[in-house]
């Protein structure tokens, strides 16, 4: 798909995200970052206070308890919208995160309604690779930049995959963006962090040969295929069909893999996907948050301290708690992070155990 933009992908992000900031369309919240390790892996823990204040959507009183909740998608801000794409007979449009905590978060969302706990269709994988293949191929272009611009991809669907909006969209985090300057971060340790799908797609196919590539050390159920470079619409809706069958198969304890017969229509599980210009990655999700021990009283002014919900910037091993009880546990107990990530997901399988149909 060509997007069709009059100017580079990237520089019109940054350029809308200023402008918006700067007029008050979107608030920007600062984070506190550290990195801290579960089982040898380096994530990212930010400490967003904003997020315990962040308008949930929910119906005014006076406008009745069954109000329906606003869709943004419908009709967005002409102040938050980026572009629609492609330029030709659109079927997308790419807006700004109103409330972002790292610089240039967008958004891809279709124009006509399609539910978010739908099945991703060609047309959606298509246009989301676009836009990472368009921001990537700009950093390869530009001689005066000395590192290559790339973008994560993720996908949110199901009750329990952390998805706050049912109509259809995938969002981008610019990887350079999520990175953490020396200026941000309290521990050294910070110049190891990569993400989590980046570390995932460096791993070989196991011994079982099973094609689907795993790292032993996350405790969650995770796979990921690589891309071939430049994949047409179809090959990326095969490859994700595939990563939904497994993870299908791994939510359900069923022994087999099967392509599901249709590929439109509600998906039979809550999962998180995310996407590179190089690997495409899924998570099935058994619950949206976990608990951790806080000092409640601590936390009083904190709804539901202690509750940290994730979704799917995980698989770019990035997380953001609320409290400041929740940060100091993290920072103090990482293997307290190892037993979130634990509830959220689903055991990892042994892949010699699924056969494919």
């Amino acid at each position: 798909m060509q997007l069709g933009l009059s100017e580079a992908l990237s520089s019109l992000v940054a350029r809308r995200f200023v402008t918006a900031k700067d007029a008050g369309h979107l608030i920007f919240s600062s984070t506190h970052l550290a990195t801290i390790y579960a089982s040898g892996i380096p994530y990212q823990l930010r400490y967003c206070p904003a997020l315990a204040k962040k308008p949930s959507g929910a119906p005014k009183p006076d406008k009745g308890p069954s109000a329906p909740k606003p869709d943004p998608f419908q009709d967005p801000s002409p102040d938050l919208l980026i572009a629609q794409i492609p330029r030709e007979n659109p079927s997308h449009f790419l807006v700004l995160n109103k409330f972002p905590v790292i610089p240039n978060h967008f958004i891809l969302a279709t124009k006509a309604w399609q539910s978010q706990t739908d099945l991703l269709d060609k047309e959606d994988l298509e246009a989301a690779y676009s836009c990472i293949q368009a921001w990537g191929d700009e950093s390869r272009h530009d001689e005066t930049t000395g590192s290559m611009k790339k973008l994560f991809a993720f996908f949110n669907s199901g009750p329990e995959s952390g998805a706050s909006q049912p109509h259809r969209h995938l969002q981008f985090l610019p990887v350079e963006a999520m990175a953490p300057e020396e200026s941000e971060s309290d521990s050294a340790n910070s110049a190891n962090w990569r993400p989590l799908i980046d570390a995932v797609a460096t791993q070989a196919p196991p011994s079982s040969g099973s094609e689907y590539q795993q790292l032993g050390q996350v405790p969650f159920a995770h796979f990921a295929l690589p891309l071939p470079p430049n994949p047409s619409a179809e090959t990326l809706h095969r490859i994700y069909l595939s990563l939904y069958a497994v993870a299908v198969a791994t939510a359900t304890g069923g022994p087999r893999i099967a392509v599901p017969e249709s590929t439109t229509g509600p998906a039979a599980i809550s999962y998180n996907l995310a996407m590179t210009d190089s690997t495409m990655m899924i998570c099935p999700r058994r619950s949206e948050d976990a608990r951790i021990p806080v000092d409640v009283d601590a936390s009083a002014d904190v709804a539901e301290a202690g509750v940290v919900a994730l979704n799917g910037t995980i698989l770019a091993g990035t997380l953001m708690v609320k409290a400041e009880a929740e940060w100091d546990e993290l920072r103090r107990s990482p293997s307290a992070l190892g037993d979130v990530l634990a509830e959220i997901g689903y055991p990892q399988p042994d892949l010699r155990e699924l056969s494919v149909l």
